[in-house]
């Protein structure tokens, strides 16, 4: 099964968002955080790129249940946007998002809200509202989408969303961010609906986290569907400015007041406690294990709790090298050929070809399990995204080397 359709923890954080962020979450929040879920009791050892996230198909299938039927009119005439007495349904959703787009025409659009008949079993209780509808400026249709959902601000899968991904898993145009006067963070990600680009169907998204955990994301896309239908454009059909207006509207806001206030369920930023040692202490470890004398440079670096990643560079291209620490694994066995120690450390390497599209791209391995079930696994890659082709033979640490890294004893400091 491919790593995009294992929904890691950022799914879990963010699932009582809408639909379009549940994605999204997993894209750039899930960055990490679903590479560390690849190390989860079970006897397939850690494998999947951290991105492949639906190969970064922003989207995601969400569209399926927002996307169907519907007539054409026009953006020039909405009706009212927002009802006077009680929550906003679909059909005010509707309106106040064709009364925030520029001149043009809008067909197939759905929407709903918390104000919809059985969305909630009491007002407020209803966890997202969403909208969406293929737009022409007249120079093309382009899927256009938005959800506005509530999330706790200090959440780590909640700041994720309007972080650039690392370019390591995510291939993109551009990816920028600012801070609001009012405190809220804006992102906007110019990229692709598939990595490898087997497709030329771009994706922009922009998203707004206020100070109050108000998220507004919306999406758009130069074909009029996320998937499966041909490009009718260059690129969407919002300009930058266009899309930040829509989503920074503060009409939007009013709608997150009428939702489910979120659960706290997902740790500070920063954390370390509950979900492995914090990103910081592994990525310092890892970058203090790579082996000397070999002129590594680190490049692009990153993690979450339990994983960290950097790009290296010996003057042959760069290679990706990956670690998980997680503590409780004993029912983990590693894949590969393995061994015993002494000790009872379990010990498997494997070398194995890599999992996206890049084109002669390998992966090689080492996986160890302790026996109080303290796992390391060090894999590394002969490219520094295998979503793109290889940029060498081999990856630049040898399985002997990353065998070095996960068994070195410094790790126990972690646990």
């Amino acid at each position: 099964m491919p790593f995009e359709d294992r929904l890691g923890e950022a799914m879990r954080h963010t699932g009582d968002s809408f639909e379009l962020g549940d994605r999204h979450g997993l894209v750039e929040s899930g960055l990490v955080r679903g590479r560390r879920q690849l190390a989860r009791r079970r006897t397939a050892a850690v494998v999947g790129s951290v991105l492949a996230l639906a190969t970064v198909g922003f989207g995601g299938a969400y569209a399926a249940g927002l996307v169907g039927g519907g007539g054409g009119s026009s953006v020039a005439a909405p009706t009212k946007p927002t009802p006077a007495d009680g929550p906003i349904g679909g059909a005010e959703m509707v309106a106040l998002f064709k009364s925030l787009l520029p001149p043009g025409t809008v067909t197939e659009e759905q929407g709903s809200g918390p104000g919809d008949p059985g969305a909630s079993g009491k007002p407020g209780g209803s966890s997202k509202a969403s909208v969406s509808g293929v737009f022409d400026d007249g120079n093309g249709p382009g899927l256009v989408a938005l959800g506005v959902s509530r999330v706790d601000p200090a959440a780590a899968s909640s700041r994720d969303q309007v972080a650039c991904p690392p370019k390591a898993f995510v291939d993109y145009d551009s990816c920028r961010t600012e801070q609001q006067p009012d405190g809220s963070r804006y992102m906007l990600l110019q990229g692709y609906e598939y990595p490898d680009r087997r497709e030329q169907t771009k994706n922009w998204r922009a998203v707004l986290l206020t100070p109050k955990g108000n998220l507004v994301e919306a999406n758009e896309w130069n074909a009029p569907a996320e998937k499966g239908a041909r490009v009718s454009r260059e690129i969407p059909p919002l300009t930058a400015g266009q899309l930040k207006a829509l989503v920074t509207s503060p009409k939007w806001l009013s709608v997150a007041d009428a939702l489910r206030a979120p659960q706290k369920a997902d740790k500070p930023v920063g954390g370390g406690t509950g979900g492995g040692p914090s990103a910081e202490a592994v990525q310092k470890q890892l970058i203090a294990l790579l082996p000397a004398g070999k002129g590594l440079k680190v490049g692009e670096k990153g993690g979450q709790d339990g994983y960290a990643f950097v790009v290296v560079d010996d003057g042959k291209g760069k290679s990706l090298v990956e670690i998980n620490v997680q503590s409780g694994m004993s029912d983990v066995s590693p894949e590969g050929t393995t061994s015993t120690l002494p000790d009872g450390t379990v010990v498997g390497l494997a070398k194995k070809p890599g999992e996206k599209s890049g084109a002669g791209v390998v992966m090689w391995v080492a996986d160890t399990v302790r026996p109080d079930g303290f796992r390391v696994v060090v894999f590394a890659s002969n490219t520094g995204n295998q979503n793109k082709a290889a940029t060498r033979a081999e990856p630049a640490l040898t399985l002997n080397e990353l065998k070095a890294i996960a068994l070195d004893p410094r790790w126990a400091t972690l646990k």
